[in-house]
């Protein structure tokens, strides 16, 4: 059973409030500020809402935004266990819970890279309940899978780079608690969910667009990255060929997208039309 309690509080003339999800033995810090269509942001793997400082700020200007930490992120709690459903079920409790606190109507999903296949399954299983999604540079059916026998050592040394840059900010709203292992072992597992998120996405009764970085391994010519651009370019092609119904935006940038291009993300945004008002589930 998930059990979830709701602390709420404003500090002086910041009109944010704040509340704790508990969930699956995580607790959970969930923001919530700004005016205008309801939106939850949901981060990615190795990305806090500190992080994403610069994205929320500006969406505040036109949406009243909710976004979280997923467990072992920023300032949620280290979990026993990492997986993509165990991401999934934090999700789904952040936002059962800000319906509770009165989302007046089905919000604007924006998931970022993990956060986009998060988004993409719970719309899939909870029709009528996500007004609209926004996916950036996630969620994404490529062809190939992106970790390889012959690319792992490459990978884990990445990541075990990553895991130790990572101490320098325990204790701070920044930190990530995963280690190297956990990275890859979940890595390993997007993969797979993506090589069946075709299914999802045609149970999906909401709008849909993408916002895609052109480059998301980065822009140099020799080495594995354009083979992965290619990959990535060809999984978006692959969607909107069975789903022309899907609206694409690139960015000319690689998967740091959310970080130096966040102007150019919050305006593509605000530009996408209201769907029909649905009432909340």
């Amino acid at each position: 059973m998930v059990g979830m309690t709701t602390n709420i509080h404003a500090a002086g003339r910041d009109d944010r409030r704040h509340f704790t999800v508990h969930h699956d033995g995580v607790t959970i810090p969930v923001s919530r500020g700004g005016r205008g269509r309801p939106l939850v942001l949901c981060p990615g793997l190795s990305s806090t809402q500190a992080d994403l400082h610069e994205l929320i700020e500006l969406l505040r200007r036109d949406h009243d935004v909710v976004t979280f930490d997923l467990r072992g992120h920023g300032l949620s709690s280290a979990a026993g266990r990492y997986s993509f459903e165990a991401f999934l079920g934090d999700l789904a409790a952040v936002l059962a819970e800000t319906r509770r606190h009165g989302l007046p109507s089905p919000p604007v999903l924006v998931g970022y890279s993990l956060g986009a296949d998060l988004a993409v399954h719970h719309a899939s299983e909870h029709p009528g309940a996500v007004a609209e999604l926004v996916l950036i540079d996630g969620a994404n059916p490529v062809p190939e899978p992106f970790v390889t026998e012959a690319d792992l050592a490459e990978f884990r040394a990445m990541w075990e780079d990553l895991a130790a840059a990572q101490e320098a900010l325990r204790g701070t709203a920044r930190q990530v608690s995963l280690t190297a292992h956990d990275i890859l072992d979940l890595n390993v597992e997007i993969d797979a969910v993506r090589s069946a998120i075709l299914d999802r996405y045609r149970k999906i009764d909401c709008p849909i667009s993408m916002i895609m970085s052109t480059s998301m391994a980065g822009d140099d010519d020799e080495g594995p990255a354009p083979r992965f651009n290619r990959n990535w370019r060809a999984g978006v092609e692959r969607l909107v060929r069975e789903q022309p119904r899907v609206s694409t935006s690139w960015l000319d940038a690689d998967h740091r997208l959310v970080f130096t291009h966040a102007p150019q993300i919050a305006r593509i945004i605000r530009r996408l039309p209201a769907p029909a008002r649905r009432p909340a589930p």
